[in-house]
């Protein structure tokens, strides 16, 4: 065990701030391929029975209809994701985008308990998953990855003001 300890030392992936800077970038490219997907009509209308039955987001299909959906989504998704990447440069930029990312997988994320076919009526429904929980799921992490990055982008703009 010593000598995979000491193995991982020397590769660097114990390098001071390694972590948090994977997460970043790891999150700008989801935010870019999320809003990306979302300016096609296909993303959006296979999303509208998860939207429809989101706690916090659906009322977005009667206010600004599919189309107008798709535009807030992926604009949204974009946005956070490019204030995420000036996040590496900038820490308060980087408090917002995370900021934004937490509240985005907040909205998701309490889609799972509303999921329409979330759960896997032949195993006996809840806790057994089908396709559109495990989708939904993944949020949990994308949702946790995002109030890390908001931690420390708080902590690190917090101890930039105090040292100026």
């Amino acid at each position: 065990m010593n000598a995979l300890v000491q193995l991982f030392a020397k590769t660097g992936l114990l390098k001071k701030d390694v972590d948090y800077h994977l997460l970043r970038a790891s999150m700008v490219i989801i935010f870019a391929w999320f809003g990306y997907d979302k300016w096609f009509e296909a993303e959006i209308i296979g999303l509208i029975p998860l939207i429809t039955h989101g706690p916090l987001i659906f009322w977005t299909i009667p206010v600004l209809g599919v189309r107008g959906t798709s535009y807030l989504l992926g604009t949204s998704e974009w946005t956070f994701g490019l204030l995420l990447l000036l996040g590496f440069w900038n820490k308060k930029l980087g408090v917002l985008g995370a900021l934004g990312a937490t509240f985005t997988f907040i909205a998701t994320f309490t889609i799972l308990p509303f999921a329409p076919g979330a759960w896997e009526a032949a195993a006996g429904g809840f806790p057994a998953m089908t396709i559109v929980s495990a989708f939904l799921l993944k949020d949990l992490v994308l949702l946790v990855v995002s109030i890390y990055l908001l931690k420390q982008d708080v902590e690190r703009v917090i101890a930039a003001d105090q040292n100026h």
